[in-house]
């Protein structure tokens, strides 16, 4: 029996334009971050409204996330959009726990196993996100263990939930184009 034939695999125009675009916008945002928190004036003045700051951050990403989902859907390039929309999800949700470690060592000192500076406290973010885990900082108070605890939980969420959201949002906005999202990734036909 004869196959049909295959069409052949096309990029879009506009799209290494595109993605290049994307790329260089989430490298700004990932840079920007990072940049305002090493400049944010974080003094370590214990505050009792540190809780709030970090749950009203927690809102933020929220809502930065299911903003950038309403941009994937309509999204010329969705999937292009999506991997903007981690990279800045992801950003702001590291530099947020970062920030707010570096403010429980400096408000309550003892809290880890040795002091945190900015970059340490951005070292202990990652390598927990990551589950390296090498051991050379550790929490040592129990707000710490729960911080470290709401950090672990909400990145195995966006890790999983949000890229399940995120693909989802690349399949809607694919199918509001008209496109079926296996479009991009036929299948080659056997030789």
């Amino acid at each position: 029996m004869d196959r049909p034939a295959e069409v052949p695999y096309r990029r879009r125009p506009g799209h290494r334009r595109a993605a290049v675009s994307a790329l260089v916008r989430t490298l700004l945002i990932a840079v920007g971050l990072v940049a305002v928190y090493y400049v944010l004036p974080l003094d370590g003045r214990a505050t009792s409204g540190d809780s709030v700051v970090l749950a009203c951050g927690l809102l933020l990403v929220t809502v930065v996330f299911w903003w950038e989902v309403r941009a994937i859907v309509t999204s010329s390039h969705p999937r292009l959009k999506a991997v903007e929309a981690l990279g800045t999800t992801l950003a702001l949700f590291l530099l947020l726990f970062a920030g707010a470690y570096y403010l429980l060592e400096h408000n309550t000192p003892g809290s880890f196993s040795e002091p945190l500076t900015k970059t340490d406290s951005l070292y202990f973010t990652l390598t927990t996100f990551t589950t390296v885990g090498y051991g050379d900082i550790a929490a040592r108070s129990q707000t710490g263990r729960v911080l470290t605890m709401v950090q672990m939980t909400g990145g195995l969420l966006l890790v999983g939930v949000a890229a399940r959201i995120l693909a989802g949002a690349v399949q809607t906005g694919l199918r509001r184009q008209g496109r079926d999202p296996s479009d991009d990734f036929p299948s080659r036909p056997e030789r």
